[in-house]
């Protein structure tokens, strides 16, 4: 097998499977289907216009045989009239009128066994034509039920290519999901480890431990000055009463800390003011 001829099996094996892959059998029976009924139509006009011709050579027929009458009775005449010439002259004519019907039979018979033929083919055709149309729809409604059975089939077992691009959507918004979760973990660890510094405040890192220190001191030196006014500054403990009461202080310290206590801002303005009429 030459270089060209291997070529060309190989495009027209590409071709067939391209064709065979795209090919909608509903859509062949169809055009099959339609391709039959088109033939029929042409055994019908074949039939019509073998009928059309076989019509005008019978006219032409019964003309012929008019004109065999005619020169019967023009001979009639001229043997009553003594003519012998002209009656000869008309049975001639006769003559050759019967040899043109004779003709004329001879064809139209030819023409009316095509007729039958073709009569006997257009029924054959039709009755095919009925038979091929009752299995094409036969062929159509399993088509249709094996693919919808296909198609359910890859849906209930994903086999499906939409399946496939539904479970990898699936697939990649739980790994993005799963990422941006441990996104959110990192940062929360590293926002409570103190390594992740507020975007929002501008203030560099000695200035931070400087202000922590100021704050530290401001309340060393407002507990200082709470002591004093209570007369409690370097008093050491007296019983085991008062470690109760810093025990209790300290828990309600503590529940302070740790719950979220609304609190009314009426409360707090009166306690304020307290504050300053003991000073």
């Amino acid at each position: 097998m030459g270089i060209l001829s291997r070529a060309s099996y190989v495009i027209r094996s590409k071709v067939n499977a391209v064709l065979n892959r795209s090919e909608d059998p509903t859509e062949t029976l169809d055009y099959s289907y339609e391709q039959l009924r088109d033939e029929l139509q042409d055994v019908k006009q074949g039939i019509a216009d073998l009928t059309t011709q076989k019509k005008r050579l019978q006219i032409q027929k019964r003309r012929l045989e008019e004109n065999v009458e005619k020169h019967n009775d023009q001979a009639r005449q001229a043997v009553e009239q003594d003519r012998d010439d002209l009656a000869r002259q008309a049975l001639e004519k006769k003559k050759q009128k019967m040899s043109q019907i004779e003709e004329l039979e001879g064809q139209i018979s030819q023409l009316q066994r095509q007729q039958d033929q073709l009569v006997e083919q257009k029924d054959e055709l039709q009755r095919q034509i009925e038979q091929f149309r009752t299995k094409k729809e036969t062929m159509k409604a399993r088509h249709e039920a094996a693919k919808a059975s296909a198609r359910v089939n890859e849906a209930m077992t994903g086999a499906g290519d939409e399946m496939e691009d539904v479970s990898r959507a699936i697939e990649r918004a739980e790994e993005r999901t799963e990422d941006m979760e441990a996104r959110a973990q990192a940062m929360d660890e590293l926002r409570e480890n103190g390594a992740l510094e507020n975007q929002l405040d501008d203030r560099s890192s000695l200035e931070k431990e400087l202000d922590a220190v100021q704050q530290d001191g401001e309340v060393d030196a407002e507990l200082d000055t709470l002591k004093s006014e209570m007369g409690k500054e370097e008093e050491p403990t007296a019983n085991g009463g008062d470690e109760a009461a810093e025990t209790e202080l300290e828990q309600e310290l503590e529940d302070d800390t740790v719950s979220d206590v609304e609190v009314d801002d009426s409360e707090v303005e009166a306690e304020l003011d307290e504050l300053k009429d003991e000073e």
